[in-house]
Order: structure tokens, then sequence, then C-alpha cells
């Protein structure tokens, strides 16, 4: 089916300007602030819109310019990213920041190549920010609107793939008008997000049903196509209260692992079918060994929590230890840091959601 993209364009742009959401990174007036744009659309990647406007008011709030993100400490930083998941898009964040003030002087760049050049952020995030902060005529997918473009081009096969996501990128180009590209693709966005949904879309709502190859053809519930889900893994994992003196012994994940950032309880992965099995696990101990650089065994089970993360379903046991000191560890072995907190402390650092429940169950004498 061919698109007149002239009466496409006009019958989105109405549509728009009576049922837009309201969102407090939205555009005041004509202009958008390119910093609140960017905060949001990171916060969005792989995060509901109901779950990220509590978070972005507390986080600009609290940072209110890049030049103030650069400068906080990132554990300030991440205890106010807690709880949204996918702590790295936070960490990068802060580089980035530190970069634009850096390079930028603390604003943010309107060149394709330098906002694409900046970490956590990609193709899709760059044309969102320059496309809603400078009426840049950039293309963007995301969830919303690649839904949406799947079903008007009738696309049978994964949006994944190669050539699939040629060519709804090629779509996305191709329908955008010369002015007002950032209401365009917000607009976009708002359509897929509140008609265009994943299960049993509002085709008689559209305002685009016309031009709707899939609508015509009846296989709403077909395109887009999607991915197969994986089983996810069972595991169980084991973290630790090693109490001394009032305080807690807390581990910081480094660069390059999950959470890497935050701040945890002593935690790993063990073989034992039995909470009271774990002192006996050699392989659990001793990765807890390299990992703090401490001999700790386990004791009297606290707590049982069940969560799921990407590919695993975890079962963490939660236990007391008792602290048997420091080891030597051989030069080429480099543990994790650490420290000793007081409960009040506990509260303030970030931890991911389950080190924070984990933390319900902390008692210390004082």
């Amino acid at each position: 089916m061919d698109i007149n993209y002239v009466e496409f364009r006009r019958r989105i742009f109405t549509w728009y300007r009576q049922h837009s959401r309201s969102l407090p990174w939205r555009c005041i007036g004509d202009k958008a602030d390119p910093y609140r744009v960017w905060v949001s659309e990171i916060m969005l990647q792989q995060t509901t819109t109901k779950t990220v406007e509590g978070y972005f008011d507390r986080f600009v709030n609290r940072f209110p310019t890049i030049t103030a993100l650069a400068a906080a400490p990132l554990d300030e930083v991440n205890r106010l990213w807690e709880g949204l998941g996918y702590y790295r898009r936070c960490v990068q964040m802060h580089r980035a920041a530190q970069e634009i003030v850096n390079r930028f002087d603390g604003v943010f760049p309107n060149k394709i190549n330098d906002v694409l050049n900046l970490p956590g952020i990609g193709r899709y995030t760059a044309g969102a920010i320059l496309s809603i902060a400078f009426d840049q005529r950039q293309p963007i997918l995301e969830a919303n609107t690649i839904r949406l473009h799947a079903r008007l081009l009738a696309l049978k096969a994964l949006p994944t793939q190669k050539e699939a996501n040629a060519r709804l990128w090629d779509f996305a180009e191709a329908i955008l008008p010369k002015k007002n590209a950032g209401r365009f693709n917000q607009a976009l966005m708002d359509l897929g997000n509140l008609i265009c949904t994943p299960q049993q879309p509002q085709c008689r709502h559209c305002p685009v049903v016309r031009f709707c190859e899939t609508a015509r053809l009846g296989l709403q519930s077909e395109i887009p196509c999607l991915k197969a889900k994986e089983e996810k893994e069972n595991r169980t994992e084991a973290a630790l209260l090693v109490k001394k003196q009032g305080k807690v012994l807390m581990i910081r994940y480094p660069e390059g692992v999950r959470w890497a950032g935050l701040w945890d309880f002593p935690r790993a992965e063990t073989n034992a079918e039995q909470p009271n099995k774990i002192a006996a696990d050699q392989g659990f101990c001793e990765r807890l060994l390299l990992m703090t650089g401490r001999r700790l065994e386990p004791g009297t089970l606290l707590e049982t929590i069940k969560h799921t993360v990407t590919r695993f379903k975890i079962t963490l046991l939660f236990c007391e230890a008792v602290d048997h000191g420091k080891i030597a560890l051989p030069n080429t072995v480099k543990p994790y840091e650490t420290k000793w907190v007081t409960l009040a402390e506990l509260r303030h650092i970030p931890l991911h959601s389950t080190g924070r429940k984990l933390v319900q169950k902390v008692r210390l004498e004082t």
C-alpha cells in the first residue's frame, strides 16, 4: 500500500494536538531542554513510562543541569537511580555528563556525530534528543514506533533482523516532515503507546489506519513478529550478613560485571541444595574469598528471596556469616572494593532492588 506522506503527516499532527500525553520531560511551549530529553530517554530504555515519571522528577530536581550531574558523586547518582534497573545506563550517563562538561562546556552538543560518541547513546537516543530538543530531521525507532511502523508496512520478519531493521529505519526517515520533526516523533510514540498497542490495537481510533497494510490484511495479532521467549535458567545465590562492632561488610561491584558501581552484601552463586550446606560448598567459599579477601563462614538463614534477572530465575539465600579475617591473595587477584558501614550508612548507599530488600533484615548491635 502506497502512503501519501503529506496526508499521513497531517493526520498524525491533528491526532496529536488532541491526544498527546502530558509528560514531565515534554516541551514547554516550542522549546525542549536537551538535558531533560536525554535523561528521560535513558531512563525509558527497558522501563515503562509510568515507572519513569516518579524517578525523573526526583532526578532532575537533584541534578537540574548537566554540570550538576557531572559534579555529583557516582554513589549519589546511583542512589537516585536505584530501582530502575539496568544500572549501566546510569553509570554511562554520569560519564557522558562529565564528557559534555569537559568537551562542550556543559552544553549538550547538537551535532549527530558528537552525540553518538557520548557514552550510552545510540542511534535512537541521539535521534530523539536532536529531533525533540533541536528540531533536527532525525528518525527514531523505539518499542512503540517499531510496532507502529512494522504494522503500517505489514513487516513479517523480526524487526531486529538486519534487512527488516534497515527497512524500518528507512521508513522512519521517509515519513519525517521537514519542520516539527520532534513533535512528529513524539506523536508517533504516543500513537504507538495509546492506540497501536501490543495486544488488541484500537484500529478504529487510529488516524492513519487507512494507510496500514496490517489492518487491511487483518494481521494485527501476528505483526510485529516477536522473538520466542527463552526459558530462564534456575540459579541459587547466597548473600552474607557479616557484622562487626555495629557495622556490616559490603562490597562494590567493579566495571564489567552485573550491577557495576553498586554496593551489595557479599554474594555469589552456590551449588548447595539446602541453606545449612552452604558452608560446605567449597566453590562458593572460594568465590567469596577471591571477592572480599576474607575467609567468611556462612551460618543461619535469615531470608529467602526469589527474583528474576535477564536470563535467570534466582533463589537468593540471605545468611548470617562469621568473618575469620583477611587472607593473603596472589598478586594477580584483585578483590572487590569493600567497606564496613553502619545501619544509617546502609540506608543511603546505592544498592540494587534485592539488596535494598535485604537491608530490612539487618539488625545491628549499638
